[in-house]
């Protein structure tokens, strides 16, 4: 099991840039693959990008891509998303999932952090 904190977000104007933390328990945090989605008001969930539990690997959704960074600290048990160019349309509530490499549901979820760009 691991828990997850989200941390970072707020209140910016379109083209400034925020980094949002999420903190993990647990002693096998590299063990995860982390993912970061996010929930705009009337909207589904959205991914926006994972990460690999080395590292190594990256991948985002075509809307953040080229903006937003994705990368951990797995000896702080910690994953971030930079998020630079903000605008408008990033607005929502940003959550860090885990899961386990061999599975494809993201099984464990943070309860989430507002961001808010205004234009």
């Amino acid at each position: 099991q691991v828990q997850l904190v989200e941390s970072g977000g707020g209140l910016v104007q379109a083209g400034g840039s925020l980094r949002l933390s999420c903190a993990a328990s647990g002693r096998t945090f590299s063990s995860y693959e982390m993912g970061w989605f996010r929930q705009a008001p009337g909207k589904g969930r959205e991914f926006v990008g994972r990460i690999t539990r080395s590292g190594l690997s990256t991948y985002y959704a075509d809307s953040v891509k080229g903006r937003f960074t994705i990368s951990r600290e797995n000896a702080k048990n910690t994953v971030y998303l930079q998020m630079n160019n903000l605008k408008p349309e990033d607005t929502a509530v940003y959550y860090c999932a885990a899961r386990v490499a061999t599975q494809y549901e993201y099984a464990y979820w943070g309860q989430g952090t507002q961001v808010t760009v205004s234009s």
